[in-house]
């Protein structure tokens, strides 16, 4: 261990080389990312949400943001670039009114044009700035969008392919960038000189080893409380404990549930808190064993979910006895349904005509945005379900590789099932992840009464009554258990006891401009 250990901090180290990390005003954080994300709007999802959360809301800002500023429930969609919205009456429109005074960090005006230069970038096939890859990554977002149109300088409408209550929320995540930057640079060119309207500006990027962004001091809603922030690609966990033990960074996330008490009992402050995330396997349910139902509520049965929270993952998870997390806004405690038991698995499993269980092969990420510990919680798995007949061949992939898999709608290896961090913290997630023949149904499950139900939920514009519209979605399909679902993330991060000011929110996304470094 102590020559594994030694390697790691000197990768850190050498990752680290010339950097500015021990100097006050600097942030540095270590992500789990295998690179640095794009940094092209919506293309920074290419490392998953953390490539959002790091690069897409630090370099710009959407229609609407999450207000972060909190901990004590779950983030709602507050004001950003546009300072108020409403549903036209025919509940097929919602009008933006936009934000005065400004402007992209080089100077081109924030008007209803750069918001109409942007819809057509990520949806115009017809626009000279239309870029397919830019709106494929948007396109969860974006799918209940049919048009938009100019109002007048401070007012955009977008037309909706029918009622869709929760778009606000849905355009936290559609990024601005430049109008000037985007056309002097053309869109492959832009990943290289990125210009937004948030709070951090592009400085330098190292490929693989580091990206520095500096502080907008005329950011609209405040300067940040830091002058630079540096991002720095670290998939192994190992490296990052090194780095933050040795002063290379000062946040490192994910740490292992092993590292968590020394790192606390050394000065580090750990912050963890609950959020809409669940950790699952997605099944092929096409054929096979797996296209039966009490096959799969068999699965989620045999596993030992409190045991893998609390022994395997410290408390740093929570088992999740149904689909919705604690901290999502479907949850429901009357649906928690799934607990360890054998007996009733091995039944379930004999009644579909497989006493003696059968083989099948899964597909896992190594790493990765909300992935957790992956090979020793899948590993556990396998053990669980062995000892009710059920043979697992794990499969690992790279994060990048296991995304655009995802997104093409396609099992990695053809596997059986696959391994992938998700959420419903955008509401779209619902629709594109269980509504018949969504091309990001991975699992092909279809359900016509979930049907009905998402249909219900684009129509009700109160978020509590359409809460419990998804509480009922959830209990449905935790009877058809396309989902093995295991536990939910409490996003452990390590940060140095120089930085200051950092709420947790029950969120992905963070809020970097409270943050202060001494």
């Amino acid at each position: 261990m102590s020559l594994l250990l030694a390697g790691s901090l000197a990768a850190a180290c050498a990752v680290a080389d010339g950097a500015e990390s021990g100097k006050p005003g600097v942030l540095t954080i270590g992500m789990t990312a295998s690179d640095i994300p794009n940094l092209d709007t919506s293309l920074s999802a290419d490392q998953g949400y953390e490539g959002t959360r790091f690069v897409g809301m630090q370099l710009y800002d959407g229609l609407t943001r999450y207000d972060l500023a909190q901990d004590d429930h779950v983030p709602d969609a507050v004001p950003s670039l546009a300072t108020s919205w409403e549903q036209d009456p025919d509940g097929l429109s919602w009008t933006f009114h936009l934000r005065q005074g400004v402007s992209f960090t080089d100077g081109t005006p924030f008007d209803a044009d750069a918001v109409v230069f942007n819809l057509d970038r990520y949806l115009n096939k017809e626009s000279p700035q239309y870029y397919p890859e830019a709106g494929a990554q948007a396109s969860l977002s974006l799918t209940g969008v049919r048009s938009y149109a100019k109002v007048d300088d401070r007012t955009v409408r977008l037309f909706t392919k029918g009622a869709w209550s929760h778009l606000p929320g849905d355009l936290t995540t559609v990024f601005m960038a430049s109008p000037t930057a985007v056309r002097t640079w053309g869109n492959t060119g832009f990943a290289a000189h990125p210009v937004g309207t948030g709070p951090f500006v592009f400085r330098s990027v190292k490929r693989g080893q580091e990206l520095v962004l500096d502080a907008n001091r005329d950011y609209w809603r405040g300067a940040p409380g830091i002058d630079r922030l540096v991002l720095r690609p670290m998939p192994d966990e190992l490296s990052r404990v090194a780095a933050l033990r040795a002063g290379e960074v000062n946040w490192i996330e994910a740490p292992s549930p092993d590292n968590v008490p020394p790192l606390r009992d050394a000065g580090y402050q750990i912050m963890t808190n609950g959020y809409d995330h669940v950790w699952p396997w997605l099944f092929d349910t096409t054929h096979g064993p797996l296209s039966d139902a009490r096959v799969r509520r068999a699965l989620n049965y045999a596993i030992d979910r409190e045991q893998m929270a609390t022994d395997l993952l410290g408390g740093t998870a929570e088992p999740a006895t149904q689909l919705s997390a604690r901290a999502g806004i479907a949850y429901d405690p009357a649906n928690d349904v799934f607990g360890h038991d054998p007996a009733k698995a091995r039944q379930l499993l004999a009644e579909a005509g497989f006493p003696n269980g059968f083989s099948m092969t899964v597909s896992y990420p190594t790493g990765g945005s909300g992935n957790m510990q992956p090979g020793p919680m899948n590993e556990e798995l396998r053990s669980d379900l062995a000892k009710v007949g059920v043979r697992v061949e794990l499969k690992p992939i790279e994060w990048a590789a296991m995304l655009t898999s995802y997104v093409s709608g396609s099992f990695p290896d053809g596997a059986d099932a696959v391994n992938i961090s998700l959420t419903f913290i955008q509401e779209v997630s619902w629709s594109t992840s269980f509504a018949s023949g969504s091309p990001l149904n991975l699992t092909h499950y279809s359900n016509p009464e979930v049907d009905r139900l998402l249909d219900a939920s684009l129509r009700e514009t109160d978020l509590a009554r359409r809460s419990a519209i998804y509480a009922r979605i959830v209990a449905l399909i935790d009877r058809d258990a396309p989902w093995l679902v295991v536990v939910n993330d409490r996003n452990p991060r390590a940060l140095a006891a120089n930085v200051h000011g950092f709420v947790e929110p029950q969120s992905w996304f963070v809020d970097l401009t409270t943050v202060s470094v001494s």
